[in-house]
């Protein structure tokens, strides 16, 4: 009989799925603010004629197809209790991070900054879920439990 799910990984799944819906929203505002984006980024260089614009939307959407497929398939390997999920869904999540950091680095519209404060938000709670002491134990991490009597 499979032990039983603790609150910390059904808490995780979550909002593991909340960080892929998250980069699913950035993906469509960048395809409808796409020109926003560009004269952000147009803004205050000197360069602007002989320097080809960055191409944000296939990076968007080729950034979310990948991060929801990998977290899809992740997922279904850390509910069913496998250590190595949780440690690479950890690292996607880190990534993720990494990922919307460097993306106000380009100067995008104001909501991109609401959107990735929420976004860093919830990556870090979701960090803290995949590492609690219930979601180790459930994924058969060794959890030391305390000194011995």
């Amino acid at each position: 009989m499979a032990p039983q799910r603790p609150g910390s990984v059904t808490g995780a799944v979550w909002l593991l799925l909340a960080v892929v819906a998250m980069s699913g929203v950035t993906a469509l505002l960048t395809l409808v603010l796409e020109q926003d984006m560009i004269d952000a980024w147009a803004a205050g260089r000197s360069d602007v004629g002989s320097v080809k614009p960055p191409a944000f939307v296939p990076v968007a959407i080729t950034m979310f197809v990948v991060v929801a497929s990998l977290a899809g398939v992740l997922i279904r390997f850390f509910v069913q209790g496998h250590n190595w999920a949780r440690i690479l869904l950890t690292a996607l999540v880190v990534l993720m991070g990494v990922a919307t950091v460097a993306g106000l680095r380009t100067g995008p519209p104001a909501l991109f900054f609401v959107l990735a404060a929420a976004s860093l938000v919830i990556d870090v709670v979701a960090i803290g879920l995949l590492w609690h002491r219930d979601t180790r134990a459930y994924t058969g991490e060794w959890v030391e439990t305390g000194p011995r009597s």
